[in-house]
């Protein structure tokens, strides 16, 4: 394991990762150590948290390789001989890791078969039913989205009628109200021939009277002369 924790050789912050970086290790080890115990589902499970331990472990190793370029270079040597060896704790935690994910009668537990044909015709099996799960749930995405644009579709049909039906009524009220001007036309053309009419008779009356009147005036004018 890594070396006691010197605060004096480097910055505080490399030493908050470094205190932080051996209690993930410890949980590691920990989970590491179930695995051991376990088979089937609960291994796996425990394989995958396992793995992202191993993971936050990683990430504070790249804090950890950051900072200590950070650190004077007097007290630099002491730390990089910690980072050795905390790189190396965790290459060894990385590959008992994968020991116990290799372990495939441990994984399947007695499903797996040391007969690797056997073991090779389960995994294919495996295999084409998690491509058909893969299938079905493709299949079941199309038909969402075949339903969603059915449902759209509708929906853009409905509004099509609704504007279609309010055009109609539209133009219903305006052939209404063409008719109800042509009517008023009528009328006021009727109207304005009734008025010529009348007034072309009041002329020919208005004529008529200045016609007796200049012939009364003659008639009168010529008596008083004879």
């Amino acid at each position: 394991m890594s070396n006691p924790l010197d605060t004096d050789a480097g910055s505080e912050l490399f030493s908050s990762y470094e205190a932080e970086l051996k209690l993930v290790q410890a949980d590691l080890n920990q989970k590491l150590d179930q695995i051991s115990e376990l088979s089937g589902e609960p291994r796996k499970s425990a394989i995958r948290l396992a793995e992202r331990t191993l993971d936050e472990a990683n990430e504070l190793i790249g804090q950890m390789r950051i900072e200590k370029q950070n650190i004077p270079s007097a007290t630099r040597s002491k730390v990089n001989q910690r980072f050795r060896n905390f790189e190396s704790d965790i290459d060894g935690q990385k590959r008992k890791l994968k020991t116990l994910s290799d372990d495939r009668k441990a994984l399947f537990g007695n499903r797996y078969s040391d007969n690797p044909d056997a073991a090779d015709q389960q995994l294919e099996q495996r295999q084409q039913l998690l491509s058909g799960t893969d299938r079905l749930d493709r299949s079941s995405q199309r038909l969402r989205e075949s339903q969603r644009i059915a449902n759209e579709t509708e929906g853009i049909g409905r509004d099509t009628l609704a504007d279609l039906q309010l055009q109609r009524e539209t133009i219903q009220h305006t052939r209404m109200n063409l008719l109800e001007s042509e009517g008023y036309v009528d009328k006021s053309v009727k109207t304005l021939r009734g008025m010529a009419r009348r007034m072309a008779t009041n002329r020919i009356i208005t004529v008529a009277i200045i016609t007796v009147l200049v012939l009364l005036i003659v008639a009168v004018i010529y008596s008083k002369f004879h």
